[in-house]
């Protein structure tokens, strides 16, 4: 299954952005090969409106099933809801503690977006 964390530096060892359509990176880790690619996200960053919607349509086009960041906005979280998408928060913590935390179950779900638009 593959994931999509979002990332501050597009490494594994590198701190998990907790802004979705913001963010700088997003790696998207394959659980069963352990590999990893790393899609950039740089566009969004100062983008007036849209990065949550941009950011969640290129992951659904990366094929994940999962998305793993720390807050999402109401637009963002309705694309990927659509395209069937679990979505799971996660702070203060690197990309590879996520990917580990996700795995033993330990991350929570969210059920809606958790902030606001533009946050």
């Amino acid at each position: 299954m593959k994931i999509a964390i979002t990332s501050v530096d597009g490494t594994m060892e590198g701190k998990l952005d907790e802004r979705f359509g913001r963010a700088r990176k997003i790696i998207v880790y394959d659980t069963e090969t352990k590999e990893h690619v790393v899609l950039d996200n740089s566009m969004n960053l100062n983008a007036a409106q849209g990065a949550g919607i941009q950011a969640a349509q290129n992951v659904v086009k990366s094929g994940a099933k999962v998305i793993i960041s720390g807050h999402f906005g109401p637009k963002a979280f309705q694309v990927v809801q659509v395209a069937g998408l679990e979505v799971y928060s996660a702070t203060d913590m690197t990309v590879a503690d996520a990917i580990k935390r996700f795995e033993e179950g330990k991350l929570e779900k969210l059920a809606s977006a958790d902030v606001s638009s533009h946050w």
